[in-house]
C-alpha cells in the first residue's frame, strides 16, 4: 500500500501545472485581470489572481502582504512559478522576488509597468487628491525612482515586457507624455536593463490586460521565454539603447 500511495503522490505532483501569480495595478482589483486569468487557465496554467491593498501601503509592505497566500499556492504546483503584473503589479513582482524569491521562480511578464517611472505621476504626486487616493505606493511611481526600486538587484531571471502605444486624448497631451505612450506610461519608460524581450501592442494602459495580442504574447513568453516572432519591438536594453537613454533622461 505504501508503494502504491507513493506512486500516486509522484503522479499527482507530476500532474500539477505551472503556476502564474497575477498582480493588478494600483487602484484596481483582481477582477481587472479576470480575462487574462481565464486565458492562462485555458492554456494549462494554474493561477493565483491576488487582491492587495495597492493604495494603502508602500511596495515593500505590499510584498510582505502577498507572501502569505503565495506559499500554499506554490505548494500546489510542481513546476516553475511565474508572475504577470499589470502596471504597478510588475513593480510589486520585482520587489517581491528580491525579498521573497520563490525556489522555483519562472518567468515574469509586465504589462505597461512603469519601470522608469510614470511621467503622469511626476505631475500629480504632490497634489493632495492624488496623495489621498493613491497613497504611499503612488508616491513611488514617479520617474525619480524611489529607493525601494532603485536599490533592486540586477535581473537574473527572464522578464518580458509588453508596452502599449495607444494614447487617449486629451490625457496624454495634457501632461506632455513622451511619444509613443499608452496614455499613462511611455513605451520608453517600460524598458528595464537586463530584460529578456520587449514588445509593443496597439493598446491603452487600462486596456492592456484585455487586449487579445497582449494576452497571446503573455502566454507565449511564459511558455517559450520569447514573444511571438513578427511582433517583437525594436527596443533593446543596454548602455546605448533608446530605452536606457530615455530612462536616464527622466531621472534628471
Amino acid at each position: 500500500m505504501r508503494d502504491g500511495a507513493g506512486l500516486a503522490d509522484v503522479a499527482a505532483r507530476a500532474a500539477r501545472p505551472e503556476g502564474v501569480v497575477l498582480l493588478h495595478g494600483i487602484g484596481r482589483t483582481h477582477r481587472w485581470l479576470k480575462k487574462l486569468e481565464k486565458a492562462l487557465q485555458q492554456a494549462g496554467f494554474a493561477t493565483l489572481n491576488l487582491d492587495y491593498a495597492s493604495r494603502k501601503k508602500p511596495l515593500d509592505c505590499l510584498a510582505a502582504d502577498i507572501d502569505g497566500p503565495m506559499k500554499p499556492f506554490a505548494a500546489e504546483t510542481s513546476g516553475p512559478l511565474h508572475f504577470v503584473g499589470h502596471s504597478m503589479g510588475g513593480l510589486l513582482a520585482r520587489v517581491y522576488i528580491a525579498k521573497y524569491r520563490p525556489a522555483r521562480l519562472g518567468r515574469v511578464v509586465m504589462l505597461g509597468t512603469p519601470n522608469g517611472g510614470s511621467e503622469i505621476a511626476d505631475h500629480l504626486h504632490d497634489l493632495a487628491l492624488y496623495r489621498a487616493y493613491y497613497g504611499p505606493a503612488g508616491q513611488q511611481l514617479t520617474t525619480r525612482l524611489d529607493p525601494a526600486l532603485s536599490s533592486l538587484p540586477p535581473l537574473d531571471y527572464d522578464v518580458g515586457i509588453i508596452a502599449g502605444n495607444r494614447s487617449i486624448a486629451p490625457v496624454a497631451s495634457l501632461f506632455g507624455m513622451p511619444k509613443p505612450n499608452d496614455t499613462m506610461v511611455s513605451v520608453a519608460s517600460t524598458g528595464l536593463d537586463g530584460m529578456t524581450d520587449h514588445v509593443v501592442v496597439k493598446a491603452s494602459h487600462a486596456g492592456l490586460p484585455h487586449h487579445a495580442e497582449a494576452i497571446a504574447q503573455t502566454i507565449a513568453f511564459l511558455r517559450e521565454g520569447r514573444f511571438k516572432a513578427g511582433f517583437r519591438s525594436n527596443y533593446v536594453c543596454g548602455p546605448e539603447s533608446e530605452i536606457s537613454r530615455s530612462a536616464r533622461n527622466t531621472l534628471l
